[in-house]
């Protein structure tokens, strides 16, 4: 399956949780401008097909406008690498999002019933939150050569044109990041070994 083709299959994939979503999500308080999730969640996971989704919707931004959300993400990266809870590099100042039509799923299943503020944050329905997870490992399996881990760690993979051309040619290569993958806590999405620590060396 090529790339184009597995973009196609990850819109489709949206769309069908949101369709599945929907009873959920017509209780929840989140409206414009709600950023609580975007300025203290701190950890928005993504798998590299997603990354790509985000790569190549930056690409079709005005060139001001994109470079200074990659650097933004440039500062997100060095400051969860310092331990901080950054905030989203795509929060604009009136508290939307500059990528929304790219955003990733761990941004699409967020939602809340409940005000975050003063509260423990988000709350959302048990069947939301299994659904959420069973779409996680369907994104994963069509992205099987790929990676998951915090967005701009993945991203800065992307932005490594070694990577990026082993990616995207179908490659599979985890000995080539094995060190950031560790440092970095990247898990590979290669069903033999979801959701585990990278090891450096193919299954």
């Amino acid at each position: 399956m090529d790339f184009e083709e597995k973009l196609k299959k990850l819109a489709e994939i949206y769309r069908r949780y949101e369709i599945a979503a929907k009873p959920y999500k017509e209780e929840a308080l989140c409206r414009p401008g709600c950023a609580f999730c975007c300025t203290h969640y701190g950890n928005v996971d993504i798998a590299t097909l997603e990354g790509l989704a985000i790569v190549r919707h930056l690409r079709g931004l005005p060139k001001k406008s994109r470079r200074t959300l990659e650097k933004k993400v440039r500062k997100n990266k060095t400051d969860k690498e310092a331990g901080k809870a950054p905030t989203c590099p795509f929060l604009k100042p009136d508290k939307t999002c500059a990528i929304y039509e790219a955003r990733p799923f761990s941004c699409r299943s967020l939602y809340s019933v409940r005000k975050c503020e003063g509260a423990a944050g988000p709350s959302i329905h048990r069947q939301a939150a299994e659904l959420a997870g069973q779409t996680v490992l369907t994104l994963q399996a069509i992205d099987s050569s790929g990676y998951s881990g915090h967005l701009s760690y993945i991203l800065h993979l992307l932005d490594l044109p070694d990577f990026y051309r082993m990616y995207t040619s179908g490659g599979f290569n985890p000995s080539m990041i094995a060190d950031f993958g560790k440092a970095h806590g990247l898990a590979i999405n290669f069903a033999k070994v979801s959701n585990h620590e990278m090891k450096g060396d193919r299954p």
